[in-house]
């Protein structure tokens, strides 16, 4: 049997020591930068985004861009298409809307009519508007990813153009 040559106690306050001094001189990096959150939320949005709440689409687009925007495109069966985007820079807040078993609702809040609403292809006439609010149907989510998204959406709004 080999024997420590550091006692167990000195050892654990060498190894906090040793990752703490990474926080001071750059060695940790414990937030995301732009990107990555940008990254995040992509992934987020896509995996949560519920597109049967609306049985005719036939695709849809949502991201977050690198300029700062949340954009949503839906392409209907028939040809008709829905665009929704806002400048995170105009981001109020996000509240999350109970539903069915399986949906909920996240409602984007923008500052004043900063949401961008606008169809092509519509058979009752196209529609190009502004709102101050708009409903995404999700799968249900726990209260920490909820967090996450809102934490990330108010880190791209500081660093809109």
């Amino acid at each position: 049997m080999q024997t420590s040559l550091i006692p167990a106690k000195r050892k654990a306050f060498l190894i906090t020591l040793i990752s703490l001094s990474g926080l001071f001189f750059g060695g940790f990096r414990p937030v995301m930068d732009e990107q990555e959150w940008i990254n995040w939320g992509n992934r987020f949005l896509n995996e949560n985004y519920d597109p049967t709440v609306e049985p005719g689409i036939k695709k849809f687009e949502i991201a977050l861009t690198p300029d700062h925007f949340m954009r949503l495109r839906k392409t209907y069966q028939q040809g008709k298409q829905e665009y929704y985007s806002f400048s995170l820079k105009r981001f109020a807040e996000m509240g999350y809307i109970p539903g069915t078993a399986a949906t909920d609702t996240l409602e984007m809040k923008t500052q004043a009519d900063d949401i961008i609403y606008q169809t092509y292809e519509d058979p009752q006439g196209d529609i190009d508007s502004m709102a101050t609010a708009w409903d995404i149907p999700v799968k249900k989510l726990s209260p920490q990813r909820l967090d996450s998204l809102k934490q990330a959406l108010n880190f791209l709004k500081g660093k809109g153009l």
